[in-house]
């Protein structure tokens, strides 16, 4: 395998949840690290919700992998932040067979 060549800099992010008071909760955004990434284009399309357009773009992201059980493990219930630009992490794979790196194939959603 080449090794990937990490060019963006993402900040993992975990959804913490607390009560609002009223018997539900509010969701917010914890930034757990920050990881050296290579980011990768896949397919685009572009859908409606709720009357409004979105273009909806996929990625792959390649990064270094942490052990199993480390915080700074990516899950599939995180995201990744690029400055103002959110990347929904949907699937968290190992790249290569020695587990050096992980694969996270990701999606991002912008109004069009």
């Amino acid at each position: 395998m080449k090794v990937p060549h990490f060019n963006r800099r993402l900040t993992l992010e975990d959804p913490q949840r607390s009560a609002d008071g009223a018997g539900g909760f509010t969701e917010n955004w914890v930034a757990l690290g920050i990881h050296w990434a290579a980011v990768v284009r896949l397919t685009g399309r572009v859908k409606s919700q709720e009357g409004a357009s979105l273009s909806v773009q996929r990625y792959r992201i390649t990064l270094r992998a942490d052990p199993v059980g480390s915080a700074a493990r990516p899950r599939p219930d995180q995201r990744f932040r690029d400055g103002s630009r959110i990347y929904l992490i949907h699937a968290v794979a190992e790249e290569d067979d020695r587990g050096r790196y992980l694969t996270c194939f990701a999606q991002e959603e912008v109004s069009a």
